[in-house]
């Protein structure tokens, strides 16, 4: 018996699936060719597709639509629409005047259709041309509201709650249409047609209405609800539609620093037409912990194997590998995946198989013709473009120490040791990074010194190197931030690759004492009190470094990536 009912259940599941699956689905579009706002806007190409295509290519791939026809009294329209697969209905110039409502339009459509088709549909739905965006799968979830017998009009809406006013027309004052002053999140929700689409049972379709008695909603995301009506609305359109998935493979630990982060993050900051994914491997808390407080989106994976089922999972465009070196396997696997691979300071054989390698800290040559080299393709964080240079004064109150994110042979301390045995009285202040061990022995040990001041994770390191007279630091990516300032600086490298690190030279206006571990307290003591007391010194130190430019490095960057993915591109396509 209990079988039985299984069976009945399963019969009447079935039944109505079929009941919906029969229903008989007509998209009309609607495209004058008389529009005043953007002329001719229906057929002009929007990211190289006449507008109109959008909308057809949305119905026809629908798993729903049966029919879908373009209403129009334009013969240019009609022709472009047929190449895309939509039937046309002439419509008569009685209905294609700036005045005449769609309730007509669509109504003169479906008879015509049915007349054509010689049968009659269950469902018709107004898909406008000016929403490019809507998705398919959206207006597939609109269809399927009416599985249910009670819906009659399902119509797309957005969520469009504000602190809205009313007028009061007989003494043109004014006043709230909200009860109380709340944050936009926490209004109650308002919504707004977008004109993407209104879907009705054919029965209540007439010259004069398409609204049912019951009617449903879909709320749209603000990027699918773009109606456009204006050339500004055709900008937003045409930079969402250009718009590229951007995957950001880049981890931050004690061993490797934070710099490869922070360059990363420099980018999304930038990257402001593009949706742009973080990559994090989970064992990396430093760098997780970096991305977190940026507020950046990100996934974190386990091993390689992890990392490809989460690529294959956002289906990037680009790819920006930010790992130091890489494999020929690994980027070989990307660029078979179809991304374009990006890598920065890739010294490993992956760099040959990638589109484009960028490395501002080594000079080396050019590869296949994808490695760019040098200062101009370095990226300062934003807090470098706004601050003035320094101007050198032949007295020195402040000398800064700041060794990076992580520091991992302790150069801060060694150096700090090293300045107070020279004699010199004024400030040191102390930067410590967000990776730095044993912050506080180190403060500890020197609470009680008055010149000596320590800060830890600093969000302003740029006020600090103007404030200084000299700096010390490292030979790695804040040589680039202190030579933007301008302030006489002093590197020590903290391994044998920084060593080869061709911008920390005199060249470009640096004293490089070389490797750390071969440096003694000594000789640093010696170094300082030379650029110390020597003001021309600073000063031409200072002016070498003013001459470089850097406040364009992403946009050197950007521009060849922009020019190469396009290129490739063109070459797939062709």
């Amino acid at each position: 018996m209990l079988i039985l009912i299984i069976d009945i259940n399963l019969f009447y599941y079935n039944t109505c699936d079929i009941m919906f699956n029969n229903n008989k689905i007509l998209v009309v579009i609607p495209a004058r060719g008389g529009s005043k706002g953007i002329p001719r806007k229906n057929i002009r190409l929007l990211a190289d597709k006449p507008l109109i295509s959008y909308a057809i290519n949305i119905a026809k791939s629908s798993q729903y639509v049966d029919d879908v026809v373009v209403s129009t009294e334009d013969s240019e329209i009609a022709l472009i629409a047929e190449k895309f697969g939509a039937s046309i209905i002439r419509r008569s110039p009685d209905l294609a005047g700036d005045k005449i409502p769609l309730d007509p339009v669509i109504f003169d459509a479906t008879v015509q259709k049915e007349k054509q088709a010689f049968d009659e549909y269950d469902i018709v739905i107004t898909l406008q041309p000016t929403s490019p965006l809507l998705k398919t799968e959206t207006l597939d979830k609109a269809i399927e509201k009416f599985e249910s017998f009670e819906i009659d009009t399902v119509i797309s809406v957005v969520d469009d709650r504000h602190l809205s006013w009313g007028v009061n027309e007989e003494d043109n004052s004014y006043h709230p249409l909200y009860s109380e002053r709340l944050n936009r999140q926490y209004l109650p929700k308002q919504f707004r047609e977008t004109g993407g689409f209104f879907a009705t049972r054919r029965s209540f379709l007439t010259p004069n209405s398409r609204l049912g008695n019951n009617v449903d909603l879909v709320e749209i995301s603000h990027e699918e609800s773009i109606d456009i009506g204006s050339y500004e609305d055709w900008w937003v359109a045409d930079h969402y539609l250009n718009k590229k998935r951007i995957a950001i493979v880049v981890n931050a630990d004690n061993e490797i620093g934070t710099g490869h982060i922070y360059r990363c993050i420099s980018i999304a900051s930038k990257l402001l037409s593009d949706d742009v994914l973080f990559l994090l491997d989970e064992k990396h808390q430093l760098g997780i912990d970096i991305v977190n407080s940026f507020n950046y989106p990100y996934k974190l994976y386990d091993d390689e194997d992890d990392l490809f089922k989460l690529l294959e999972k956002y289906n990037p465009q680009i790819v920006v590998n930010d790992i130091l070196d890489t494999s020929k396997e690994y980027v070989s696997h990307q660029k078979e995946l179809g991304y374009f691979v990006i890598n920065f300071e890739d010294l490993g054989t992956g760099s040959e198989e990638a589109d484009i390698v960028f490395d501002a800290l080594y000079e080396h040559d050019g590869g296949f013709g994808n490695i760019f080299t040098g200062h101009k393709y370095y990226i300062l964080k934003d807090e470098f473009y706004f601050q003035p240079t320094k101007i050198v004064t032949p007295e020195v109150d402040n000398v800064l120490l700041t060794f990076g994110g992580t520091d991992p042979n302790n150069l801060t301390e060694k150096v700090l040791e090293s300045i107070l045995n020279s004699g010199y009285a004024g400030r040191i202040n102390v930067v410590l990074g967000l990776g730095y061990p044993n912050k506080s022995e180190l403060m500890e040990k020197y609470e009680f010194n008055s010149n000596v001041q320590i800060y830890a994770n600093v969000n302003n390191i740029s006020d600090f190197m103007l404030k200084a007279d000299i700096i010390f630091t490292s030979a790695g990516r804040t040589m680039y931030e202190i030579c933007s300032v301008g302030t006489p600086c002093i590197c020590i490298c903290q391994n044998g690759r920084e060593q080869t690190h061709s911008f920390g030279t005199h060249k470009y206006g640096f004293i490089n004492m070389g490797l750390g571990e071969n440096i003694s307290n000594e000789d640093i003591t010696n170094q300082f009190n030379i650029v110390w007391q020597d003001h021309e010194l600073r000063q031409n130190m200072s002016n070498i470094m003013k001459n470089v430019d850097l406040k364009h490095g992403f946009e050197n960057i950007w521009s060849v990536v922009e020019e190469r993915y396009w290129a490739r591109r063109f070459e797939e396509e062709h």
